[in-house]
């Protein structure tokens, strides 16, 4: 099976949490079957992007967005010749300085699609990732604002659009170990 064919079934297993991401799937399986790469963020103003819902035993991770200003979970661009479970690895330990590991299998939990920089559209594919209990250490020249939330406050903290979304991590959280 192909990666685009894998991604399109889980994107597919997905049930929505609401009217927002039913939208949202439909959305990014139509985007899906377009020709071309669907992650090339300069061949199109519409790319699938990836982020991940954080979780240790501390809660979950969420940082001050230090372009737009809301708190939501790490998360970035498709790089070339990566996958998007790669890329949530990857921006996740670039935004929060924290080594990560995907949940086994791995767990594509939400998608959401909204309007990124410059005019574009990002689809957005949200992981579960898992951390160790630690401080988060952001490097420089990423947003200093990095902490983990208990399911409450981040509800209360987070972008509302993501409060769904949030509330599926919460119901599904005990079935993943936390690494501690």
């Amino acid at each position: 099976m192909s990666l685009t064919s894998d991604l399109v079934a889980q994107v597919r297993a997905l049930t929505p949490v609401d009217q927002r991401e039913e939208v949202s799937i439909a959305a990014t399986l139509e985007r899906l079957s377009r020709p071309g790469d669907p992650y090339d963020e300069f061949g199109d103003e519409h790319h699938v992007t990836a982020s991940a819902f954080v979780l240790s035993s501390r809660g979950v991770i969420l940082h001050r967005h230090k372009r737009l200003g809301i708190w939501v979970q790490p998360g970035g661009h498709v790089d070339r010749g990566e996958d998007p479970p790669g890329a949530a690895l990857r921006e996740t330990l670039e935004e929060t300085g924290l080594a990560v590991e995907h949940t086994r299998p791995v767990t594509l939990l939400h998608v959401d699609v909204h309007a990124g920089p410059r005019g574009h559209t990002h689809y957005d594919l949200r992981y579960v990732l898992l951390a160790r209990p630690l401080d988060p250490a952001p490097p420089a020249g990423e947003s200093p604002d990095v902490y983990w939330f208990d399911f409450a406050r981040a509800k209360e903290r987070c972008e509302a659009t993501m409060v769904a979304a949030i509330e599926k991590l919460e119901s599904s959280a005990p079935r993943w170990t936390m690494r501690d």
